[in-house]
């Protein structure tokens, strides 16, 4: 195979744009060329929620994306609205790009939340539940049950439930219980039988009282032989009241939820031992986090309301009042049920046909590169790629970055198996990989204890980047093979996660991978990489010179189109660059399945842009960049988003794809199938909301993630 050329880029002096005031109040003055990260990731959460509003979703399906949208919000409170709230009280007044203050955001936040909120009830209660049961899946309150049923879930509740059970007073004697993130809890006022008995008595003879379901109990409980009808757990606790305050008068129970700041922050240069202090932390912070959020019953009575707000210290604006299920995530034991035609049909996956032949996977590689396209592909592609690395004899050394890898990896137990046989393994553990820091924690010290070196990366910086190096001995010479991917070494999250990834022998950029290692595992500063683009070394400086490039070229009638997919744009050096390349003439269409900050269409600024986002049965996780290059084409995939932490704080490598056929057919048939799908796309309009792509009635149904399947 010919050797594709290698293009120096060289610097190039960006068109003058006299829409930016380089002041120091940049950000104020250029406020109307941006929308607000927060708000555009409400919008992005409303593109999940259309998708459960959606009727030609199977039903079981519609109830998985109204389970991601709260698990998505609950994120969202947990981060983004907690780091908000803790600006205003440590009263930071900085401005964020579109120029609003954390107030401001806050106060907007919460006017978008409540009606999605409202909309997703209405879609559960009025739509998916009746739907459900018309195909003989049915959750009932506890008194809609008939006797039998009654009888059955009474039983269940005294043989599961209420040993598990611990009622929480509040008096004198008991103050307030702590309530624990995401806990479901119930609460109740309850006064003694006797009038006599004023040992309890609280305002009004009542005395509050809190109930928590236990975590470790379903939800949803059976309460026909079929186990497709069920009742609420907590409807079931609440009839059981006798039972859990005997003698004692009970009012009404009612369901509330409080969230709290889950974010972790650590002083790295104070922290001897980081997975001692990392855990510590995880301790500490997730459970005992300040309450950001409380949800609540909407028929809780206004007084009961009002002691929760004062026992959280929380406002009115921090309440949420639910007319429905507190934790929709709660339904998807529902997912479970042997209801095929109620859930999109099962995926048929393959393997790229070189890895069909029974020859060794690394003189395939060798012979030439190999895309791979999960979920599309088979993950075990990858498995494979690493456990005949474990077992080949002639493999000396694997070193690989995790950054989420899931509960029960293959590829970890192989990499423990590598050690054992002798072979030098070296693995750099993310431990700082948010809400899977338990996880990585368990697995760097199994991986220690196999005799693997195990790293946690760099002072300062996450390590987000997805890449192996397997070394061989093949004859005389060491030979390097390398995976790259856009994606995480999960098995679980690549049966749902679109990604790109790819397998290589070229010498320049194993090469560069061996480079990046030492960077990672010891004091190397190199930064002369040939092929790969790294994060925070060379990859913000080589984007930016790529897309001035496109401008140039534009303004000098040479072929110039830019088309880039990512999860999130939110770096405005880099819009800016773009708006001017767009002002130079340069063709740019962004897919962006999440937070965009860029304003596409703006008369003078980004008349050339578009922005468009898919979100259907997948989770569209990849990055590919393409950028025309005066027909010289470059196309790119990679770990990084276009945003300020992942060109500045990460540990990112974006690499090119080099074979030709490999590159026309990520341009002409990955990144086309995006740009042409009318079914699940949305098009970013220039007032931060989001249109359906149009589509007429002549119009054949184009569906990316539905090709890709049929591919």
């Amino acid at each position: 195979m010919t050797k594709p050329s290698k293009e120096v880029i060289p610097p190039m002096e960006i068109a003058p744009v006299s829409i930016f005031e380089q002041t120091a109040n940049h950000f104020v003055s250029s406020s109307h060329l941006f929308f607000n990260r927060e708000l555009s990731w409400l919008e992005f959460n409303r593109r999940v929620l259309e998708e459960a509003q959606d009727p030609t979703n199977p039903l079981l399906e519609r109830l998985k994306f109204l389970a991601i949208f709260s698990t998505n919000l609950d994120e969202f409170f947990m981060i983004r609205v907690s780091g908000l709230m803790e600006k205003m009280e440590d009263e930071v007044m900085e401005l964020s790009p579109d120029g609003m203050t954390p107030a401001d955001e806050l106060r907007e936040v919460s006017l978008r939340v409540r009606p999605m909120l409202e909309a997703q009830i209405r879609c559960l209660l009025d739509e998916v539940l009746p739907g459900l049961a018309q195909h003989g899946v049915t959750l009932l309150q506890f008194h809609d049950l008939n006797a039998s049923e009654k009888k059955r879930a009474n039983q269940y509740f005294r043989d599961k439930v209420f040993p598990m059970v611990t009622p929480q007073a509040v008096d004198p004697s008991h103050p307030f219980p702590f309530i624990s993130n995401l806990s479901l809890n119930l609460g109740v006022h309850v006064e003694p039988d006797h009038k006599e008995d004023s040992s309890i008595q609280g305002k009004n003879g009542l005395r509050f009282a809190r109930v928590k379901l236990p975590p470790t109990v379903p939800r949803l409980i059976p309460v026909d032989e079929a186990g497709t009808k069920f009742t609420f757990l907590g409807s079931l606790i609440a009839a059981n009241a006798d039972a859990l305050f005997p003698n004692m008068k009970c009012g009404k129970f009612y369901n509330f939820r409080v969230t709290r700041d889950a974010d972790i922050e650590i002083r790295e240069d104070e922290a001897g031992d980081l997975l001692h202090t990392l855990k510590q932390h995880l301790r500490g912070r997730r459970r005992f986090g300040w309450p950001v959020r409380l949800e609540v019953a909407e028929t809780m009575p206004a007084e009961m309301v009002e002691y929760l707000m004062k026992s959280f210290d929380l406002s009115a604006e921090d309440v949420y009042r639910i007319n429905g299920p507190l934790n929709i995530p709660d339904l998807m034991s529902l997912y479970s049920l042997d209801k095929p035609e109620l859930k999109d049909p099962p995926l048929q996956v393959s393997v790229p046909v070189p890895l069909r032949q029974k020859k060794n996977i690394f003189d395939i590689i060798r012979q030439q590169d190999i895309l791979l396209h999960h979920p599309y592909t088979s993950f075990s592609t990858v498995v494979d790629f690493i456990q005949k690395a474990a077992s080949d004899p002639q493999v000396v050394a694997i070193k690989t970055c995790l950054y989420r890898t899931g509960r029960h990896s293959p590829i970890v137990q192989s990499l423990m198996e590598a050690s054992e046989q002798g072979k030098q393994v070296a693995v750099l553990v993310e431990l700082k990989a948010r809400f899977d820091e338990e996880n990585n924690i368990e697995w760097a010290r199994q991986l220690e204890k196999a005799g693997v070196h195990v790293v946690y990366g760099l002072m300062g910086l996450k390590t987000h980047c997805k890449l192996a190096l397997v070394i061989r001995r093949e004859g005389e010479v060491l030979k390097r093979y390398v995976h790259i991917s856009t994606g995480n070494y999960n098995p679980a999250t690549s049966k749902i996660y679109t990604d790109i990834g790819l397998f290589t022998a070229n010498e320049e950029i194993s090469a560069d991978a061996t480079h990046l290692f030492n960077y990672l595992t010891g004091y190397s500063r190199f930064s002369n990489y040939q092929r790969l683009l790294v994060a925070p070394i060379n990859l913000r400086e080589s984007l930016m010179r790529m897309i001035e490039r496109e401008a140039a070229n534009a303004r000098a009638g040479k072929a110039a189109r830019i088309v880039a997919k990512f999860n999130s744009l939110t770096d405005t050096d880099i819009i800016e660059t773009l708006y001017a390349a767009s002002q130079s003439g340069v063709e740019i269409d962004l897919i962006v399945r999440g937070v965009c900050i860029l304003k596409p269409g703006l008369p003078g600024v980004s008349d050339n842009i578009r922005v468009r986002s898919i979100v259907g049965r997948f989770l569209e996780h990849s990055r590919i960049f393409y950028f025309a290059n005066d027909g010289n084409e470059e196309l790119y995939i990679g770990s990084a988003d276009w945003m300020g932490r992942n060109l500045d704080r990460r540990v990112e490598v974006v690499t090119p794809v080099l074979d030709p056929n490999l590159k026309k057919h990520l341009k002409d048939v990955v990144l086309a199938a995006y740009m042409q799908d009318n079914i699940k796309a949305r098009e970013l309009q220039n007032d931060g909301s989001y249109a359906r792509a149009p589509r007429t009635e002549a119009d054949p149904r184009r569906d990316s993630q539905l090709l890709f399947q049929n591919l």
